[in-house]
């Protein structure tokens, strides 16, 4: 009888599938849309039969290509399995009530972000207190540099991990972004374990925002409180900072008793 080893080594996939799975690979690993070339050339085969894997991968939902710019993202069908994933995360499972008792009870709406290949993205919106004249919903990509869930983000990811979508975020911009200044900034976060955007980018709505860290002190998500400005109090120890951190502790706490029952 064949050992198990043998016996796997015997079975056969189907090559189509398997080169439609590296446009996807290459999506995640360069998290940014790619051109037709680009993709053709990560997956290594011609540009034209890229093109007609990448008719059938749209027709699925699995990547959309943008008719402005013409490149290629991850599409609805990719973004619903990857809620499926969120779903079964154990960081992911612990904020969804935390942060609804949390909108709850500070009175405002409270954002769960994680990382998307395009940059911080909102994958769970608590509402709460009056509408904001700011367009938030699930789906939503936040500036890395201009909102305060993006600079989060980039002070407690590896750079590696998000100086690509940085890049393009900021393809063209006049003066360019500090780097020194912006450095600098992101220890301050570190230092502070928080974040604030006041009147920005939206003006007359202000954000306080924290990291969920796990016990390697990994970033698993981030939560955003938001507010209109003048109702929410920023302060970096002010009542809704302080329930914001508390709650992201929570979810530190839930994340280390999951992983030590398994």
């Amino acid at each position: 009888m064949a050992d198990a080893g043998g016996e796997e080594k015997a079975q056969r996939g189907i090559q189509s599938v398997e080169v439609a799975g590296r446009f996807l690979r290459a999506l995640a690993d360069v998290r940014a849309p790619m051109a037709l070339a680009d993709l053709a050339a990560s997956v290594q085969i011609a540009p034209a039969q890229a093109h007609t894997y990448l008719v059938s991968l749209v027709r699925l939902g699995l990547i959309k290509r943008d008719h402005l710019s013409g490149r290629y993202e991850p599409g609805p069908l990719a973004l619903q399995l990857g809620m499926l994933y969120l779903d079964h995360d154990p960081a992911y499972r612990a904020a969804v009530p935390l942060v609804a008792a949390l909108a709850g009870s500070c009175g405002f709406s409270v954002a769960i972000c994680a990382a998307g290949p395009q940059g911080p993205t909102i994958v769970r919106y608590a509402h709460a207190g009056s509408p904001l004249h700011v367009n938030l919903h699930v789906g939503t990509v936040m500036s890395l540099s201009a909102t305060a869930t993006g600079r989060v983000f980039c002070a407690f990811l590896p750079p590696g991990q998000w100086q690509a979508i940085w890049a393009q975020q900021h393809a063209g911009d006049t003066p360019a972004v500090d780097a020194t200044a912006f450095a600098a900034d992101l220890a301050a976060i570190r230092e502070r374990g928080i974040e604030r955007s006041i009147d920005a980018p939206s003006p007359a709505v202000s954000s306080l925002c924290v990291p969920v860290l796990d016990a390697s002190g990994r970033l698993r998500l981030a939560l955003t409180v938001v507010g209109s400005t003048g109702a929410i109090d920023v302060g970096w120890r002010g009542p809704v900072a302080v329930a914001l951190l508390d709650t992201a502790a929570a979810i530190r706490d839930a994340i280390a008793a999951t992983t030590e029952a398994e």
